[in-house]
Order: structure tokens, then sequence, then C-alpha cells
């Protein structure tokens, strides 16, 4: 009878600072992105430079004609009806169900956004200071020189591609896409979200009149602020696919209680024996 095949490791993978960050990350982007979404329906277009109104040229608008929602990107006009435009039988950019609050109240959105900015600000600069002293940012975050390297990125890619997820004692530590990803909200895309933000409010603008230069326009900060908040989602999308797929009881208990199982390796079968053939007497 074949031996058993052997139990995973249970390590402790996810440390406390991590896993508080990354929970109070993850309900303060969802309720930015929703109250986000509900004061960009109040001027649902984008544009390019330092003026915007309804009469100046937007690279982007989300509308309706009647019952019939549309996005125009770049002058090319997409049917959006049921998800854009209108849908739920609202004529809004984007429909009650992706909105907080629910029903349409710029104010009230503006509120709930501009406070849990501040919690992101506050936890994003705590997180940054416990990497740096804890040492998580150069241990954990950064690539080392062989994972740098191109054909080592793009052997990451393919691997992905295929689902070939780390394994093994290669599950114990992020791999170099998760790094990147990781690195991109932590040192683009969080700080970027936070500039736009601040280029926005006149009397941030009055204060460090240098953001206007920086963004070109108030209008360009918008528009930024807009890509970065979609690349964001985007972001979400694909972390949650990937917890789907790596296993989601086991990467959910390493980001509550900062163990986690490592996944065991494949073991391959060993290639069959061929006996040499003999050669018959008198042959």
């Amino acid at each position: 009878m074949p031996d058993p095949a052997p139990r995973s490791d249970l390590v402790y993978r996810t440390r406390l600072p991590v896993r508080l960050w990354h929970w109070t990350n993850a309900v303060t982007l969802f309720i930015m992105l929703m109250t986000g979404l509900m004061i960009f329906n109040a001027h649902p277009r984008l544009y390019w430079g330092a003026y915007g109104a309804n009469f100046d040229h937007a690279w982007l608008e989300i509308g309706n004609h009647g019952t019939n929602g549309y996005l125009t990107i770049a002058g090319i006009e997409v049917p959006t009806t049921g998800v854009l435009g209108y849908a739920m039988g609202t004529a809004e950019a984007f429909p009650p169900l992706v909105t907080l609050p629910g029903q349409y109240n710029v104010p009230v959105a503006r509120i709930w956004h501009f406070f849990f900015a501040w919690v992101l600000v506050s936890g994003w600069m705590a997180f940054a200071i416990y990497s740096l002293f804890s040492k998580h940012l150069f241990n954990d975050l950064l690539l080392k020189w062989e994972e740098a390297k191109p054909a080592s990125l793009w052997h990451d890619i393919k691997a992905h591609a295929r689902l070939h997820l780390p394994k093994g004692e290669a599950a114990r530590h992020y791999n170099p896409l998760q790094k990147l990803a990781y690195l991109g909200v932590l040192l683009a895309g969080l700080p970027l979200m936070v500039l736009t933000g601040l280029t926005m409010s006149p009397a941030m603008d009055a204060a460090w009149p240098w953001l206007l230069v920086l963004f070109h326009g108030r209008q360009s900060a918008r528009s930024l602020h807009f890509i970065v908040a979609a690349g964001l989602a985007l972001f979400i999308v694909v972390h949650l696919t990937m917890v789907l797929l790596a296993g989601p009881i086991n990467e959910l208990r390493s980001m509550i209680t900062g163990w986690y199982r490592l996944p065991p390796e494949d073991i391959l079968p060993e290639p069959a024996r061929s006996e040499p053939a003999q050669m018959e007497e008198g042959a």
C-alpha cells in the first residue's frame, strides 16, 4: 500500500501589522471607490488641462440618450445600457449598486470620501514606517537580484498565465509578480491617488500651487485620479481572483490569523524502467 502524501507545513506567514493594514485598507478602498463613483455622477466627463465644463471637449463621457446608456472615450461611443449611463432604472453614469450612498447624494458622498481619505493616508504612513523599521520592505517586498532579471520575470508571468501557482517552500514568500503589484500600489498608486485628490481642492491649490503645475491643471488631476482609481479596482479584481485560485480558506486564514498551510508540491511519478532485452540462448 503506497505511503500517504506528506501533510503540508503550517507556517506563520503574515505578521499582525500587515494584516491590520490589509483589512483597514480593504474597507477604506471599497468605500472610497464607491463614494468616488457617486461624486463622479455629478459630472460624468473627464478632461485634460486646466478647464472642464459641459461644452468643453471631454476625452471620456458616460451618459444616456433617454433610456439608452453610452460610454464615449476618445470620440468613440459604445452602448452601455444596463451597465453605465442608464441601469437599474436610473439615468446616472454609475448605478446605485456600485455607489455610496445608494441613492444620489453627492454631499454625503463627499463627507465619507474625505473622511476615509484621511484613514487611507494615516494607514499608508503607518505601514510605510513599519515596513522600513521592521525591514518588511527590504526582506519581503523588494525584488531580489535574481527575481528582477527579465528572464525570471517572464518565467513567472508564463507560470501564472498557466495557473501554475507557487507550492511548497516557494509559497512561503511573495512571488515576483506579487511584489511588483504590491510595490506599485504602495509606492505609486496610493501616493498618486492622494496627490491628485489634493489637487482637486481649491484650498490645497492655494496652499500648494505646485500641485497644479505638477499635474498640468485641476482637470488633468481629476482624469489621473479616475484612471488610478480604475487601476486599483482592477488590482482588487485580480487579487480576489488569485485568492480564489490559490485556495480561499487557506489564504483567508493567513490574513486573519497569520498562519498559512504550504500547498504540497506536485510529486511527479518516477519514469518507468525498461528491462534489458534478454538474448535467447542459441540465437
